[in-house]
């Protein structure tokens, strides 16, 4: 991003900071950014756990997919109370019956290169991952995670999508059957997109937020978005990915309307 930064600038003979986003701190990035996405989906978790009445103190997660997003989630959710009890990555996954502290796993997948060997924790299946008796579940890596035959044994009430497109249409259809409250991935995990457009305002504004700042600005956006899906899923009936497109597809559609026809 620095190197796509500065050859627009040098091309155009002007610093271009606003030009892209994700950039080093020191050439115009925005603190907070490394961390957005998995705190953008704490913050709807958050609201989904208001939503489902779920006592986040007494409540319990899982998230499949313990990278750079999922293992910020865990470690930003786990202030809020919930006990981490189950995590995976491309080489394994593992569970604990008294649950996990997230910085510490974060500290082995460091040191190790994954998840499994975990003190305390044993290895599991990925599926069964998924389908464990936890409050909340995060699918935070691949696409097309949750199939049919897996979203039929997810006992989840939140399901929290950090990845993009983690859930089938098909599987979608059986968790809005039985009752699981989807925050879809256009929703949940648009923390690093809205963090990416604050680092965008202060480079053409030539200013700098603090990190507070920033996760302040983070939390009153991703909220407001929640609640206006959330509205909009309680209007029509329907689950919160097609709230999120009636909002979104209704957005603009205004604008277009708006605009008029010119030429």
């Amino acid at each position: 991003m620095a190197w796509i930064m500065d050859t627009y600038s040098i091309i155009n003979g002007v610093a271009s900071p606003a030009v892209i986003t994700g950039k080093p701190i020191s050439l115009g990035g925005s603190l907070g950014r490394d961390k957005a996405t998995g705190r953008g989906a704490v913050f709807t978790t958050v609201e989904a756990a208001k939503v489902k009445k779920v006592d986040l103190r007494k409540a319990t997660f899982a998230v499949e997919g313990f990278g750079n997003a999922g293992s910020f989630y865990s470690q930003i959710l786990q202030t809020y109370g919930p006990k981490l009890m189950a995590a995976s990555d491309s080489k394994g996954a593992i569970m604990s019956k008294t649950g996990m502290d997230a910085d510490k796993l974060i500290a082995h997948k460091e040191k190790t290169g994954l998840v499994v060997g975990f003190p305390g924790s044993q290895p599991i299946s990925g599926k069964e991952l998924l389908q464990m008796d936890v409050d909340i579940l995060s699918p935070s890596a691949l696409e097309n995670t949750i199939l049919p035959d897996i979203a039929k044994g997810i006992k989840a009430k939140i399901i929290a999508e950090c990845a993009n497109g983690p859930t089938t249409l098909e599987a979608d259809k059986v968790l809005e059957k039985n009752g699981v409250f989807v925050v879809p991935d256009i929703l949940a995990n648009s923390g690093g997109v809205i963090v990416s457009y604050l680092e965008w305002v202060q480079n053409l504004e030539r200013i700098s937020w603090t990190e507070t700042e920033v996760n302040s600005m983070l939390e009153k956006k991703i909220t407001g978005a929640f609640h206006d899906v959330h509205e909009a899923s309680m209007k029509y009936g329907t689950s919160m990915r097609t709230g999120a497109m009636i909002v979104a597809v209704g957005r603009v559609a205004d604008a277009v309307k708006t605009l008029g026809t010119f030429p």
